[in-house]
């Protein structure tokens, strides 16, 4: 995948640089290979770096209003200064670890709405910086995630739209400063009951802490509100828990106007920073079939 730019903040004539993503799809903590090819304009130039930086649009919460902004959530420096002459051809070649707790913004072939990653290059000559434009990234899911996101569409739910929140959820180690909502449409089980669910994953090395939050309808046994739930898992065992019967049953008891040991309805982690309620059940098993993520995606 290439992409071609003239460095603007040099003017007419000044370098120009395209950046050759190798694994344009990557997973949480995977690696980014790539280079970025720099070609001398019609002057010498005396390059001070190159750096990539990852970047996403999030939305973020100030007094009545909300904002959608980019945030730089990643950075490396792929060179430090070199002497660009006229016409020069300058091959940078890098790799770099994305982050664990990187947004995925495509599933099964599916690009989520509303998710916007991508990578930007950066060039410096003589104090002035280029950032360039966004070259597109794609993060698809771990396995562990793929697992839970595959037990949503066994439940019947569809997919909504997806965003990127600024702040931190309480109770939960979080690097990155935003953190990722999928939303989904409540299936017909739990019409008049469940309006929707949002889904946060926060992902390390070894697991990840799984985050649901159910938006009640008020009723019969139920006063609505919010709801939420709050597993841990590593990596491994996610893959061969059965996650349907899990949420399902979590539901279920929301449904019926319970609470359960999910703590669900008065802890917010995502107000104050938060931490919902721990789900202390560890249900092994897989639980297979179902319709694919390209049909939720596609809804």
């Amino acid at each position: 995948m290439i992409f071609k730019r003239m460095l603007g903040a040099f003017g007419v004539g000044g370098p120009s640089v395209d950046t050759v993503l190798a694994t344009p799809r990557v997973q949480p903590g995977g690696t980014l290979h790539g280079e970025v090819r720099v070609k001398g304009g019609d002057f010498d130039a005396e390059i001070e770096y190159v750096a990539l930086g990852l970047v996403a649009r999030t939305e973020s919460e100030h007094g009545d209003g909300e904002y959608v902004g980019l945030v730089e959530f990643d950075r490396v420096t792929v060179s430090g200064p070199f002497s660009l002459r006229t016409g020069q051809d300058m091959v940078i070649p890098f790799q770099t670890t994305v982050p664990w707790e990187s947004p995925i913004s495509e599933v099964g072939g599916q690009r989520l709405h509303g998710m916007a990653l991508g990578v930007r290059t950066e060039l410096a000559i003589a104090a002035a910086v280029d950032k360039g434009d966004l070259d597109p990234l794609v993060v698809e899911p771990l396995p562990s995630q793929e697992a839970v996101l595959r037990a949503f569409t066994q439940l019947g739910f569809r997919f909504k739209s997806a965003d990127l929140e600024t702040g931190h959820i309480r109770g939960v180690h979080q690097q990155l400063p935003f953190y990722q909502e999928i939303e989904f449409y409540s299936p017909p089980a739990y019409s008049g009951r469940i309006n929707e669910v949002e889904l946060t994953f926060v992902t390390n090395p070894g697991g990840f802490d799984l985050i649901l939050e159910a938006d009640k309808r008020s009723g019969g046994h139920s006063h609505g509100g919010d709801a939420f739930a709050h597993w841990q898992s590593d990596h491994h065992g996610a893959s061969h828990r059965d996650w349907a019967a899990e949420i399902g049953n979590w539901l279920a008891a929301l449904s019926q106007g319970g609470h359960g040991v999910f703590h669900s309805g008065h802890h917010d982690p995502y107000a104050h920073g938060g931490h919902g309620g721990h789900y202390e059940g560890h249900h092994e098993g897989h639980h297979g079939g179902g319709p694919g993520w390209g049909t939720v995606a596609a809804a």
